[in-house]
């Protein structure tokens, strides 16, 4: 089994690289460009977009009693 799978992993390889295809080169012909064309036409003006409307503020939240703030002690260094 592992023979025949070594095999055909090496014929697999050798098969495709013998498909080595070479790229197709199109040579563009040499020369000036041509004139430019016309200039093309200017485009309409945009709608202006309606403004939404703010909407209601809200209450300020109250504030809590205390205020708690918990720091840890660095961690102790590995031996």
């Amino acid at each position: 089994m592992n023979r025949s799978l070594l095999i055909s992993a090496l014929l697999a390889t050798f098969v495709l690289t013998a498909c080595d295809n070479k790229p197709t080169v199109i040579n563009a012909p040499a020369g000036p460009a041509g004139p430019a064309g016309a200039k093309g036409a200017t485009g309409n003006e945009g709608v202006q977009g309606s403004q939404g409307k703010a909407g209601a503020k809200g209450e300020t939240g109250t504030s809590g009693e205390s205020t708690t703030v918990i720091v840890t002690p660095p961690a102790e260094p590995t031996k």
